[in-house]
C-alpha cells in the first residue's frame, strides 16, 4: 500500500507572531513546527503501515512552502515515514486553500499510484479544515474525513465520525482520502534511532514546473480571499476587582457578561 500523508509547517503558537507588509503570515521570521493536528495524520499513516507489514507499504510525506517548511517532512520521517517531497517555489507564497489543494493534488500525481492520502484535520495557523475536501475533489477520490477512530481491513476502510448529536460510521474503499481528529490517537515522539534512520532517508524537492502548475495559478495574486488589514492584539490590561461587601457583587457580574455579549 502507498501512502501521502500531507503535513504543513506552520507558525509556533508559543511565538511572537507577525504578519507581513501584504497581510500574509510572517513564515521566515517566526519559530515553526510541523502542525500538530497533522501529527495526527502521520501517526494513523503509520499505524497503517505497521498493519500491512513495513515491507508492503510505504509512507511518504508531503508539504509546500518556503525552504524552511522541509522542517516538516524531516519531523514525519524522524516519527517513521520511509519518504519525503517538499514542493518549494517562491510563485507559493500567499497561496489560499484553493491553491494550495491544487499544488498538493499535483504532486500526488506525480508521487503516482497511491492508496490512500492522509490528512490532519486542520492546520493550527488557518483552521479552515477545507483542503482535505478539496484535495478529494481534485483527485477524484471518495473522502473519508474527520474520523476520530479508524478501522482497516485491506484497502476497506471505516471511521467513526463525532457530530454534536451523534457519531457516524462512514465506511469506503481504497484509493480514497482520509482525515483524523486529535482524538484519533496520541502522536509518537521520534526516538533517537528514528532521528538518526530519517537522515538516510530519501527527500525529494520539487518545484511547480516539475510537477507542471502554472505559477499563474497560485500565490497571493490568485487568491480567492484577500485580508484587508491586520492589527496588533492589543495588551492584556488589569480586570476589575468586584468587591461583594453590599450583596451588589452579582449584579456587577451579570452586568459585565451582558457588556461582553457573554448573555
Amino acid at each position: 500500500m502507498n501512502i501521502v500523508v500531507c503535513v504543513k509547517y506552520v507558525p509556533d503558537a508559543t511565538a511572537d507572531r507577525h504578519f507581513e507588509s501584504d497581510n500574509t503570515v510572517d513564515r521566515d521570521g517566526t519559530p515553526g513546527l510541523l502542525s500538530e493536528l497533522d501529527e495526527y495524520g502521520v501517526e494513523q499513516a503509520l499505524q497503517l503501515k505497521e498493519k500491512g507489514g513495513d515491507e508492503e507499504t510505504t509512507v511518504t510525506a508531503l508539504t509546500i512552502g518556503p525552504e524552511s517548511a522541509v522542517e516538516a517532512v524531516k519531523k514525519a520521517l524522524q516519527m517513521g515515514a520511509d519518504k519525503g517531497v517538499h514542493v518549494v517555489d517562491d510563485a507559493i507564497a500567499g497561496s489560499d486553500a484553493i491553491a494550495t489543494s491544487k499544488v498538493l493534488a499535483e504532486a500526488i500525481k506525480k508521487i503516482g499510484d497511491v492508496d490512500v492520502v492522509m490528512c490532519g484535520l486542520a492546520s493550527t495557523d488557518a483552521g479552515m479544515s477545507v483542503v482535505p475536501a478539496m484535495l478529494a475533489e481534485r483527485l477524484d477520490l471518495p473522502q473519508v474525513t474527520q474520523g476520530s477512530v479508524v478501522e482497516s481491513q485491506g484497502k476497506d476502510f471505516r471511521i467513526k465520525r463525532d457530530g454534536d448529536t451523534a457519531t457516524e460510521v462512514i465506511g469506503a474503499s481504497a484509493p480514497l482520502l482520509l482525515s483524523v481528529t486529535d482524538q484519533s490517537g496520541e502522536a509518537r515522539y521520534p526516538s533517537f534511532k528514528g532521528i538518526m534512520a530519517a537522515k538516510k532517508k530519501p527527500l525529494d524537492t520539487w518545484s511547480l514546473s516539475d510537477i507542471g502548475v502554472d505559477a499563474g495559478e497560485v500565490g497571493l495574486a490568485s487568491a480567492w480571499t484577500a485580508v484587508e488589514s491586520t492589527e496588533a492584539r492589543p495588551p492584556r490590561t488589569q480586570g476589575e476587582i468586584v468587591k461583594d461587601e453590599d450583596g451588589s457583587g452579582a449584579t456587577a457580574l451579570v452586568g459585565f457578561l451582558a457588556s461582553k455579549k457573554f448573555i
